[in-house]
């Protein structure tokens, strides 16, 4: 209710003051939009954006209209709509500059969506094309963000080690490449030593009983055979015992990966909420 209050409060303001200055009708439109855009009314800005579009015959303001239409589905997560007005806004830039702040958009809006190769791709053809410090930086902050969601951090904190030695977010990767367990050595231990992955990646209670199944039924195999009672041992063998020891690989496999993601998630928990930077 106090949404739709403060919307007709604005229209009213708008057709006043456009009577009486018909000639800033467009930069009132403009604003009126950017004001539902900065109260997350994004559908509403939308259509206001459409409208100065259409009325702007001198296309005066058409490089930031699209620019904010993009960033409208982008904030609505409808990001192919969204790289759809920030290339239309690429088309009417002004200058190289206005150009460079539609690549970076869509570059985030690529790695929101989790399109981890065309984010990377478009941040090499900018850096083939500049040269300048500041434009190296945002590239490198901008790819070290493309690694993060690609579950990627070597490679994140080696982006923003380039920025800066000492980087935050340089830091914070290196936290959780150390912190990560490697799921083939997981594996591998498991084929030597049933349970062992799974002690090894946290999860001790789980791996000493896959232990103890693994011996139970070891015993068992080894012990029908050793009485000539080939039948059971097979049939123990097969059904018990190499059950238990595919199992227990498999079981490492996903501790391993469920540890893992439980180390990115609580950094990236941190990013969304705690960190002061910019962020995709």
């Amino acid at each position: 209710m106090k949404k739709l209050f403060y919307k007709y409060f604005l229209l009213i303001e708008i057709f006043v003051v456009s009577s009486l200055f018909p000639q800033d009708r467009l930069s009132i439109q403009f604003d009126y939009a950017n004001k539902l855009f900065q109260t997350s009314q994004y559908f509403d800005a939308i259509t206001e954006y459409k409208r100065l579009l259409f009325f702007d015959e001198a296309k005066k303001y058409s490089y930031k209209a699209y620019f904010q239409i993009g960033k409208c589905y982008k904030a609505g997560a409808k990001f192919d709509e969204a790289i759809k007005y920030f290339s239309t806004a690429s088309i009417n830039a002004a200058n190289e500059n206005e150009k460079l702040s539609v690549y970076f958009e869509i570059v985030r809006t690529n790695i929101s969506r989790r399109t981890t190769s065309r984010a990377l791709q478009i941040l090499d053809e900018i850096e083939k094309e500049n040269t300048n410090t500041f434009i190296r930086d945002s590239i490198n902050y901008w790819r070290g963000w493309t690694y993060i969601f690609a579950d990627d951090w070597k490679n994140a904190a080696d982006a923003f080690s380039k920025i800066k030695s000492d980087h935050e977010l340089k830091k914070l990767c290196e936290q959780v490449e150390k912190e990560k367990v490697s799921v083939t050595f997981t594996k591998a231990i498991s084929y030597f030593l049933p349970g062992a992955g799974e002690v090894y990646s946290g999860n001790i209670l789980s791996g000493s009983i896959t232990f103890g199944w693994n011996l139970l039924f070891g015993y068992l195999t080894i012990n029908s055979f050793a009485e000539e009672r080939i039948f059971d041992g097979m049939v123990i063998g097969s059904l018990g015992w190499l059950r238990f020891y595919r199992g227990n690989i498999q079981s490492a496999e996903e501790s391993a990966k469920q540890k893992n993601i439980a180390i990115a998630n609580k950094i990236l928990k941190y990013l969304q909420y705690e960190y002061k930077g910019a962020k995709p």
